[in-house]
């Protein structure tokens, strides 16, 4: 039988959720977003249960993004566009449905934060950091594609516009101190005292009333919610990047491990 590439256990009042592919630096498949799904829920619905702590296996990575395979099926033109349009929506609901968790909820992130998994990262409610992490959301030199809106505003939110297009333009990593210092992460430590880290957090949080903490964290998420976009004034630059020729030739670079020949087309 083989191992879940998402663990979920409970650890005192907290649930844990692991991302268990360390092979691929935690690469997320589509049958991992449905278990992160399916975790969220079970925690929700579990009264022991006060804070959920995600984390990868492995010490490389916490998330390394998507699994870039997983494109190979996308068509290519005016089709591919609208894969790319079903994909960032299934995204999302994933990412929503993980910030809209009603209790409280930390990253444990030592290793890569990137793509996919800085989004997980920053739809939590609290950062902590091994001193090695780094975070980035290097599209723009892997595959050119394009977030969806709600991913750009959860970027603006925490790190404001000139520091979203540095780090969007560049496709460059951010490391943990970096990071620390823009309002990405909340704490920085050694990976050898990174559970302590945490197990502080918890032990803080659960001491405290946990209806305040609810609805704290209920009133902060509809007010960054009333000032996001609708998701549809977003579509024709989604389509644009996954229906183009330089998405394929990004797929197939990144796969062939190579530098991808951008053409703007």
């Amino acid at each position: 039988m083989s191992t879940p590439q998402v663990l979920y256990e409970k650890n005192g009042p907290s649930a844990i959720i692991t991302f268990n592919r360390p092979e691929a630096r935690n690469a997320m498949t589509w049958e991992m977003y449905d278990a992160l799904v399916a975790s969220c829920d079970r925690a929700e619905q579990d009264d022991a249960v006060r804070i959920v702590v995600l984390r990868g296996a492995g010490g490389k990575a916490f998330v390394a993004g998507t699994d870039i395979g997983q494109f190979e099926a996308f068509r290519s033109g005016e089709e591919g566009g609208e894969d790319g349009i079903a994909y960032e929506r299934r995204i999302d609901s994933v990412v929503d449905r993980l910030e809209r968790l009603a209790k409280p909820t930390v990253a444990a992130v030592d290793g890569a934060a990137t793509g996919g998994g800085l989004a997980l990262a920053i739809a939590c409610d609290l950062r902590v950091a091994t001193d090695r992490t780094r975070f980035g959301i290097p599209i723009a030199r892997t595959l050119g594609n394009c977030l969806s809106g709600a991913n750009h505003a959860r970027l603006l939110d925490l790190i404001g516009p000139a520091r979203t297009k540095d780090l969007l333009f560049t496709g460059r990593l951010l490391d943990a101190a970096e990071a620390k210092a823009v309002g990405l992460v909340n704490r920085v430590v050694a990976p050898s005292v990174l559970d302590a880290a945490v197990a502080d957090y918890v032990d803080t949080i659960a001491a405290n009333a946990p209806l305040t903490i609810r609805a704290s964290k209920e009133m902060i998420r509809r007010i960054q919610e009333h000032r996001r976009i609708e998701s549809s004034l977003g579509r024709d630059l989604i389509v644009s990047c996954y229906g183009s020729a330089d998405f394929r030739e990004g797929i197939a670079a990144f796969l062939g491990k190579r530098p991808p020949r951008w053409s703007g087309f």
